[in-house]
Order: C-alpha cells, then sequence, then structure tokens
C-alpha cells in the first residue's frame, strides 16, 4: 500500500451551543488505504464526516489534501478537493435513471443548451462496465434493491473524479452476499489509489476490509491502529474506555411455558409458518434479507393481512385484530425503521416514551401530569438513557439512546411479548451491552422476546432457540445449545 497522504485532518475543533462536539480531532488517510472510523455514538464521527464534507465549518484546525491547505466551506468546496461522501441514508431520486441521478445538477448539454441524454447513458455505461455492474443507465433507482443503488451512490462519488470517498454504515442493510459484492468493489476503487474513510459499528468487518483504523471517543481522537495487528477487544476498549466483560448478557434457564403460538401462518410474503415462543424465551429469527422475518413480525402485530393460519397469545385468538387491539392484548413491536417507524423526531424523549400509554395519564377532562412524569422517569432511569432531561428532543440523541427510547416507551404498556426487529442496528458497542443486559433482564423477569437479527453473534449468543427463515418458509428451528454459524447459514439459503 502506498505511503503517500490524500488527506490530513489536523486538530480540528467544532462547538455547537453548549455543546464541544471536536476536541483536537486528527486523522490521516493515505492513498489506496481503508481507514475505518470508530466510536461509540456521539463519539463526533458524523461531525468530523460533516467537517470534512463541507456541511459544517471547522472553527480551528487544519484540513490538507495531498500536502496542500484547503477550506471546505461548502458541499462544493469539498467536491472540488476531491471528496465524496456516501451517506448511510442514500440520497438518490428514486424516479430518475441511473444516468440521471449520475448527472444530476451538472446534466451533460448539446447544441442550444438541450440535454444530451445519449452523452449521459454512453458516460454512465462505461462507469458501469468499469465497475462490472450488470445494470443499465435507463433503469429507474426505484426498481433497484439497497445493494444495487449503494453501488449507483459509488459510481456517482467516482464520477466526480473524488479521491476520497466517505462510506458510512455502508454495509446496515445488506445481505452476506451483496456485502462481498460491495468489498469486491472497494478494493477496485483502492486499487485506483483512491482513499476510503469507512465508518462501521460491525467489528467484524474490519479485518476483511480495513487496513488501519481511528478511535474517536467524546469528541477526541484516541488513537490509531493497524487492523491487522490489534484484536476487537482492544478497540472495543478504546472506543468504551473501559472493558465490556460481558458484552453478550445472557441467562439461559429451561422454557417450558407456551405463551404465543403461530399456526400455519400464511400472508401473501410467507407462507405455512408455525412456531411457539415460552415464557421467559428470546427466540432468535435469523436468515438473508429477504427471508420473511420482519414479515412474520408485521403479521403477528397486525401490520400486514393473514390469509390463513392462527396466532395465540395465551390461547387467545389475535389474527384479524388491529394492532392497537393487539398492543393492548399485550404485544410489543420495535420496528426495524428507526427513524420511519419507530419515532417522532421532532418531539421530546417524554412524548416518544408515553406515546403508546397515553390512556394512563390522560382523562376525559384533565391530565395527570404527575403521572406522566412518574411513567417517564421509571423508563428514562431504567433504560439508562444518556440526555439532558425527559423534555430534550430525541433526534438531538445518538441512536443508541433514540432506540433505548424506543424500548422503553413498548415496555411502558407492559406486554407479555415484546418483539424486537434489528434491535442493535446502527448502535455502539457500548449501547448494544446495555441493550443485550436489559433483554436478559426482561427474560428473567418472565417476558418473551421474539428477536429479529442480522447479525449471528447476536444471534449466537442472545437465543434460547433459534428460527432459520428463508424465503419466507421456516427451514429449522435450533437450540442454542447445537446452533452454530454453519448451520445457520446452510439453513438460510436450503431453499
Amino acid at each position: 500500500m502506498a505511503e503517500q497522504l490524500l488527506l490530513e485532518m489536523k486538530n480540528i475543533h467544532k462547538r455547537f451551543p453548549g455543546v464541544y462536539a471536536l476536541k483536537g480531532v486528527s486523522l490521516q488517510l493515505r492513498a489506496g488505504e481503508v481507514h475505518a472510523l470508530l466510536g461509540e455514538n456521539g463519539a463526533g464521527k458524523s461531525t468530523l464526516i460533516k467537517v470534512l464534507g463541507g456541511i459544517y465549518s471547522k472553527d480551528e484546525g487544519e484540513i490538507l489534501v495531498d500536502g496542500k491547505p484547503v477550506e471546505i466551506d461548502s458541499v462544493e468546496d469539498a467536491r472540488a478537493a476531491g471528496i465524496s461522501i456516501i451517506h448511510q441514508e442514500l440520497v438518490l431520486v428514486p424516479y430518475l435513471s441511473v444516468a440521471e441521478n449520475i448527472f444530476l445538477g451538472r446534466e451533460l448539454r448539446g447544441h442550444g443548451g438541450m440535454l444530451d441524454k445519449d452523452a449521459m447513458i454512453a458516460r454512465t455505461q462505461k462507469a458501469l462496465d468499469d465497475f462490472g455492474l450488470s445494470l443499465s443507465p435507463t433503469a429507474m433507482v426505484a426498481d433497484l434493491n439497497i445493494a444495487q443503488q449503494q453501488m449507483v451512490e459509488i459510481v456517482k462519488a467516482v464520477s466526480f473524479n473524488a479521491r476520497i470517498i466517505v462510506m458510512d454504515e455502508p454495509t446496515s442493510s445488506l445481505s452476506d452476499k451483496e456485502v462481498d459484492a460491495l468489498f469486491e468493489n472497494v478494493r477496485k476503487l483502492t486499487a485506483r489509489g483512491i482513499g476510503i474513510i469507512y465508518i462501521s459499528h460491525r467489528m467484524s468487518e474490519l479485518q476483511q476490509i480495513a487496513d488501519r483504523v481511528t478511535v474517536m471517543r467524546d469528541g477526541e481522537y484516541i488513537d490509531t491502529c493497524d487492523v491487522a495487528t490489534t484484536s476487537n477487544d482492544a478497540l472495543v476498549a478504546l472506543m468504551v474506555g473501559r472493558q465490556l466483560e460481558n458484552y453478550y448478557t445472557r441467562t439461559f434457564n429451561a422454557c417450558t411455558e407456551p405463551v404465543l403460538e403461530v399456526k400455519n401462518l400464511c400472508t401473501d410474503k410467507v407462507h405455512d409458518v408455525s412456531f411457539t415462543l415460552r415464557k421467559g424465551e428470546i427466540l432468535g429469527f435469523a436468515g438473508l434479507i429477504g427471508a420473511g422475518r420482519s414479515e412474520t413480525m408485521q403479521a403477528i402485530f397486525g401490520l400486514d393481512r393473514i390469509r390463513s393460519g392462527s396466532v395465540l397469545l395465551n390461547g387467545v385468538e389475535l389474527a384479524g385484530k388491529k394492532p392497537d387491539q393487539i398492543l393492548e392484548a399485550g404485544v410489543g413491536l420495535v420496528p426495524e425503521d428507526r427513524k420511519n417507524e419507530g419515532l417522532f423526531p421532532s418531539m421530546s424523549i417524554a412524548f416518544n416514551m408515553t406515546l403508546k400509554v397515553l390512556s394512563q395519564f390522560i382523562g376525559k377532562l384533565h391530565v395527570n401530569a404527575g403521572k406522566e412524569k412518574g411513567i417517564v422517569k421509571t423508563y428514562f432511569e431504567r433504560l439508562q438513557v444518556k440526555a439532558p432531561g425527559p423534555e430534550t428532543v430525541i433526534s438531538s440523541l445518538s441512536g443508541g439512546n433514540q432506540q433505548k427510547v424506543i424500548i422503553g416507551s413498548w415496555l411502558a404498556a407492559d406486554p407479555k411479548v415484546l418483539i424486537l426487529d434489528e434491535p442493535t442496528r446502527g448502535i455502539d458497542v457500548g449501547s448494544k451491552s446495555e441493550i443485550y443486559a436489559k433483554m436478559n433482564e426482561l427474560a428473567q423477569q418472565g417476558m418473551s422476546i421474539l428477536m429479529v437479527s442480522s447479525e449471528l453473534p447476536e444471534i449466537l449468543n442472545m437465543s434460547d432457540r433459534v428460527v432459520v427463515m428463508s424465503e419466507g418458509r421456516i427451514t429449522a428451528i435450533l437450540d442454542h445449545t447445537e446452533a452454530t454459524q454453519e448451520k445457520i447459514m446452510q439453513n438460510a439459503v436450503s431453499i
């Protein structure tokens, strides 16, 4: 790997009212390198990248590209310096074609200022061919899957002649096969001398793709390490400032009493699904993207129409009931899409945390403010939410703390069964450990949990039993004593 420095960020400071977000952070990126950026939510990673991308202006410090100082005060400045950021939430326009998205805002024009669509299509086709992508330049982005859309973002970034590309949580919505394809294309980029800053909470990916890693904590630079010679445990300790002795907290007890029985469940997306959830059990659901795991949970909670089959909670039929009736019966659902389905981002922690239990403190003529505050205080403390106070706007919290608030809001409804769909996606290791401990505590208290997760270590370490799905069907149910990554993956692709 070349030692040429593409980028140096020296002693970067950034302050917001009441928040010192970056305190003298430094980062170096070499040509042809994948440099991972790690830290808990709130560590300052996003702020640092927004400074690099021209979304925020630095207060102090220096940025050098190819050894020369540059001032980056806008996105246009960043692009002119050869910097492109691929955000976790893709920013493509769905009802434009691949070519139209790649040239959006810098369309090619011919004689008389008319759009030269043929030229844009031809240049897009060449760019797609360079990456070995079998996509049509005229395909609508809305018709592409997430992995294909992500590759369009990469092609777009390279088309700006970017030499420094930031990838923010690029694999959070990808299957293992799609991750492999992404990594192959990342290696093509680095072979051209392009430097990649790679942000991820998935520690298992670092050994596969990263050369070096810089760790941040509380807005400060902590250390830069070679990935090949640094253990994951050491990186976790750097991130959280302490050793996580029991990262996965789980006490396995004999669970025999059935609570939820799903029999021959069929919807438009799942087929003949049957399983039993026991009292105090964490039942994990594993499978590839599109296997039908989330769709099964949505059917149980009344969000998807059940065409046939039965869902019994302590012998009471839930099939055909509406979500509010199912919640009242004792089932809660923490959704996969935290931002769009789990919270009201412009409202306070207190508002979000009490939304499921308004009837507990709102009567026909008055609001029992004392009871409302009591509910918020209870779950604010039980979930160890890190925030100035309950009136804090939830969008200002880290992803881990937002997830704690959402979980707290469902716990306030006192469910017998709690569905957790990707409970730790996009969450830092410290918050993950706290959520695992809370899940174990709830199971010990007798709550039954259905957990959908794409992270096999999470499935293996937290589940009493593992349900494996493929193409909308259950292919195996494994006890935690026999479940392995190999057995899960064999069954995940068995149909």
